[in-house]
């Protein structure tokens, strides 16, 4: 059971960001938006942040 559950937690939070103008979500690496070569696909801001986990 916990193989299952740690999959699931990969599946919904690794690399996953926030936009900070918008909340959209966006999946990417965590390199690639420190850098800021990630850019939102509905306001093209370059601020995210990471997804909060329940």
């Amino acid at each position: 059971m916990a193989t299952k559950l740690a999959v699931t937690q990969t599946r919904l939070f690794k690399n996953v960001f926030v936009c900070k103008n918008c909340k959209s979500k966006i999946r990417a690496d965590s390199r690639k938006i420190l850098e800021g070569k990630v850019r939102c696909r509905k306001c093209l801001k370059k601020a995210f942040r990471p997804i909060r986990r329940k």
